[in-house]
């Protein structure tokens, strides 16, 4: 295809990739030694990162908070803040756990939809095996672009009117690629308009209390709930 680029990684980058695997993997250990099944998602797991990039650490089947939280303290992982998040009123609420700037964790509340769960494929994720064996992934980042590692980088290509085609190699379904665009694009056109609920969790608090409370208030957390 004409409009593939490809893109070939210098010693710079492939040592920045290296070393922010290396936090990543430090970030999961402590969770998959309990079978709790992280990922690292996003640029990250495809390979083409930069200076801005973020390490994120994904446990995708809601766990209990509070073992969570007990096995990062263990780790000697210090945590910066703890926020719960629900990006729209029909999205599952989420726990974020920040470790520093552009570090941390994020887990699901509640049960996610398969469209929800299927944008870490859209995204491309990696297990720890896959974080300590180098493996890379294909994945579509904010611009709509597909990356699909090479040896010496990746090739980059848009993704728009061959969706169908990107969910199969994704291995994804077309609906979470078809959402996935929609939600980005209407960000191009009215950019980010927040988030519907964000709330800081203060030290002694617990993100099921907090999420309870909320609940009580807010009918769309009560509905999630409920799904």
């Amino acid at each position: 295809m004409s409009d593939r680029v490809e893109v070939v990684y210098d010693e710079g980058r492939w040592g920045l990739l290296a070393g922010m695997r290396e936090e990543a993997a430090d970030l999961m250990r402590p969770l998959a030694a309990h079978h709790l099944g992280p990922v690292a998602y996003g640029s990250i797991a495809r390979g083409d990162v930069d200076e801005g990039s973020d390490v994120d650490v994904f446990v995708p089947r809601p766990p209990a908070p509070v073992i969570l939280e007990t096995l990062i303290e263990r780790a000697g992982i210090p945590v910066t803040h703890r926020e719960l998040v629900q990006a729209t009123p029909t999205y599952a609420p989420k726990g974020y756990i920040y470790v520093e700037e552009r570090r941390g964790y994020s887990f699901p509340l509640v049960e996610l939809r398969t469209v929800e769960l299927e944008f870490y494929g859209f995204a491309g994720s990696v297990s720890l095996g896959q974080v300590e064996a180098g493996d890379r992934v294909p994945g579509v980042d904010k611009r709509l672009m597909l990356i699909e590692p090479t040896e010496s980088g990746h090739v980059e290509s848009p993704i728009q009117g061959r969706e169908g085609a990107v969910a199969k190699a994704l291995g994804i379904s077309a609906a979470s690629v078809l959402d996935r665009v929609r939600t980005l694009r209407r960000r191009e056109r009215h950019g980010r308009t927040g988030v519907y609920l964000k709330r800081t969790l203060a030290p002694g608090e617990g993100f099921s209390d907090v999420y309870n409370t909320l609940a009580k208030r807010k009918p769309p957390l009560r509905r999630r709930m409920r799904m």
